[in-house]
């Protein structure tokens, strides 16, 4: 009898356990991934998803059979056997959710060190300095690194690698230098600058493929930058400039949503990205950059 429910108990875990796993990786809920951090990121939500599924059913399903199995029966007026003590079923229910909750917290973790959020406040780290590549020379990008008190979010795939051909055809190991834009939030409009064209724009016009680093402050409360596309939301605080890198994937425009209760009009404070291959980029810049007289 023992070893019948035992192979019962087994079946039914891995028939539910396989269940939560094919519901999670079938799941289509967020909106479409248009950067480098949108793949770990929907990976976390996927696992997440599974864990909560086999959670529902596990305990849907005892729910159920509880109300079937130990229902009262007709004439049955005899009170409940004071069953109490059982140290197993106490450990079980006490281990599952401690190894649940911690696989949960170290793979979160590990996604939010991989997109920036452990990085040093006092400078830009590896997101923004020079490639470790043994064996190879080392070159400084283009951007200016960060000044001392901003806060730094690398993003997943800020610094990518490639190579060039140096004037005596040595090839460089370099970072790819990010398009600098600078991000000023206030109620209720995000406005957009680019220092190297000197444009001015109410919308963030990005090439595809390319590391962009968005320097963001607010003039005057807390505000957000969400992109749902990017997977990437985070706050703009006064007097605490962010950093924030990112790399879009796709084209297309998608929204930039205030996702910080800023004021009577926050639900209004919504502008677009639109990500451009890169030779529409070059002609964006061409069009909008201000013309100098001769």
């Amino acid at each position: 009898m023992q070893i019948r429910t035992a192979i019962t108990a087994a079946l039914a875990t891995t028939a539910l356990v396989g269940t939560g796993l094919l519901v999670g990786s079938r799941v289509s809920l967020l909106p479409v991934a248009a950067s480098t951090n949108a793949p770990p990121y929907d990976s976390l939500f996927q696992v997440l998803f599974s864990i909560g599924t086999i959670l529902f059913l596990g305990i849907l399903i005892v729910l159920l059979y509880s109300l079937i199995r130990f229902r009262r029966r007709p004439g049955d007026v005899a009170e409940g056997l004071p069953i109490e003590g059982n140290l197993p079923l106490e450990i079980v229910w006490t281990a599952i959710p401690a190894v649940v909750i911690l696989f949960v917290g170290i793979y979160s973790y590990d996604i939010y060190d991989r997109m920036g959020g452990m990085a040093s406040l006092d400078h830009g780290g590896m997101h923004h300095g020079a490639m470790d590549l043994s064996g190879m020379d080392q070159v400084q990008p283009a951007s200016t690194p960060p000044s001392s008190g901003e806060r730094i979010w690398g993003g997943i795939g800020s610094t990518q690698a490639y190579l060039d051909q140096t004037g005596d055809g040595r090839a460089v190991a370099t970072a790819v230098p990010p398009l600098p834009v600078e991000v000023t939030a206030m109620q209720f409009a995000f406005i957009f600058h680019y220092p190297d064209s000197a444009i001015t724009s109410g919308e963030l016009h990005v090439p595809v493929g390319q590391p962009v680093q968005l320097r963001m402050q607010a003039r005057d409360v807390i505000h957000a930058f969400w992109v749902p596309e990017f997977r990437l939301k985070q706050d703009v605080i006064p007097g605490q400039p962010t950093v924030l890198s990112l790399t879009a994937t796709r084209p297309g425009t998608y929204p930039v949503i205030c996702a910080e209760l800023c004021g009577p009009y926050h639900g209004g404070m919504r502008t677009s990205v639109v990500v451009h291959e890169p030779e529409d980029f070059l002609a964006w810049v061409t069009q909008n950059a201000p013309q100098v007289s001769a």
